[in-house]
């Protein structure tokens, strides 16, 4: 059996705001640092509306100084079979 992993976005999203704050960044500098034109990806990761993509995620865990997973709060979900 395989345990399929399942990322929990809202406290990913906390882990995200928490190392933000925690580093000195303002919503407005991620802004700038990522190129987006509004804070509203910024503020939907925080709160888990949304997931950054595999290539911000990168930058995030470069700009905060730790690996991606003490970015990610990843659960174990349901058993699944692996098909033949």
């Amino acid at each position: 059996m395989f345990t399929y992993p399942i990322i929990d976005m809202e406290k990913t999203g906390q882990n995200i705001m928490r190392l933000r704050v925690q580093h000195g960044y303002s919503v407005k500098q991620l802004q700038n640092i990522f190129g987006f034109a509004t804070p509203q990806a910024i503020y939907k990761w925080q709160h888990g509306v949304t997931m950054p993509s595999i290539d911000n995620l990168i930058v995030l865990a470069a700009l905060f100084q730790v690996p991606v997973d003490d970015i990610l709060v990843v659960h174990n979900g349901a058993d699944m079979k692996m098909g033949a």
